[in-house]
């Protein structure tokens, strides 16, 4: 089959590879589209390897048929999603949300489910209480604007760009701030500190996190794009009674995917489905050109998501 392999000086490969063959409790899904997140990058740059005993391949998403029922799915990858066919257990599976598409479908399931576990399960985040996402262009930032909009919390962001400010506006943020031209600490201490921040940068960004939070906060801690090492002033943790979380999805065992999944079908499908969530695609790229696809994410500045067409021909728009 078609697939995009990993080189050894850590470039993005065209290849043919075998067809994965299913293990208990898996299915076989023919692919049509893979969704491009931030983990696949780090992952080509071999800093973020595969959990032992899965695919190599980079991607965590695509969306596509199940070669036993044909039935139209997505599903939540450890690996494995720049190829025609992928394995996957069958609990890390869900229908496409009615009214989409199977490309646009592709973009769906690893932002939703990344949001839901940690603004909802992990955070608990509630109505009324305000949220601080750093980086809301991106697929993960666009999509938690929108979740907590929905859940009813206020919603504050930052970005690159005074462009962008407009744009996540449009998709549920009350207030936006460009982060290169804005002191966005000062900026949340004046409309009253956060609830809830959730973090795609890392280390250096705990001073300033912690200082924003409200007294019994939640800072959750998804990425670390500024680095994996920074101060935490304990003093003023323990102060504000607050919490800092740090999750990852990728390696979680098929059970808790399976509840986060579960959840995040009753709470963001019906929200897909009618339009109150959407997931912005920056552009759609053929598979063998997944490398070009790295570079736009790389590059920054673009709105949600970038997805791999990779069936021949889909009726996915």
């Amino acid at each position: 089959m078609r697939a995009v392999s990993i080189t050894k000086d850590h470039r993005l490969e065209p290849d043919r590879v075998p067809e994965p063959a299913p293990g208990p409790g898996e299915v076989l899904v023919d692919v049509v589209a893979a969704g491009v997140n931030r983990a696949d990058l780090a992952q080509v740059a071999g800093n973020y390897p595969p959990p032992p005993g899965t695919s190599e391949l980079p991607g965590l998403e695509v969306s596509g048929h199940r070669r036993d029922t044909g039935q139209a799915v997505v599903a939540l990858l450890a690996g494995g999603g720049y190829a025609e066919v992928v394995a996957v257990p069958e609990r890390q599976l869900l229908p496409v949300p009615e009214g989409l598409g199977l490309v646009e479908a592709a973009a769906v399931v690893e932002v939703c489910a990344t949001v839901i576990s940690n603004l909802v399960i992990e955070a608990q985040l509630q109505a009324g209480e305000t949220v601080l996402i750093h980086g809301g262009t991106g697929g993960i930032g666009a999509t938690a604007i929108q979740i907590a909009h929905a859940l009813g919390a206020r919603v504050l962001t930052t970005v690159g760009s005074d462009e962008a400010t407009g744009a996540v506006r449009a998709l549920g943020a009350d207030a936006a701030w460009n982060r290169h031209t804005t002191d966005v600490r000062a900026a949340v201490e004046v409309v009253g500190g956060a609830d809830v921040i959730l973090d795609v940068i890392g280390g250096p960004a705990l001073a300033d996190n912690i200082a924003m939070l409200r007294t019994g906060g939640r800072l959750v801690i998804i990425g670390t794009l500024g680095g994996g090492r920074g101060e935490l002033p304990v003093g003023a943790l323990m102060g504000k009674r607050a919490r800092v979380i740090g999750t990852t999805l990728r390696s979680r065992p098929t059970g808790e995917k399976r509840e986060i999944l579960a959840r995040t079908r009753e709470l963001v499908w019906p929200w897909l489905t009618d339009g109150t969530v959407r997931i912005p695609i920056q552009q759609r790229l053929p598979l063998d050109r997944a490398a070009e696809a790295h570079g736009v994410l790389r590059e920054g500045g673009h709105l949600g998501k970038v997805v791999l067409e990779v069936a021949t021909s889909s009726n996915g728009r």
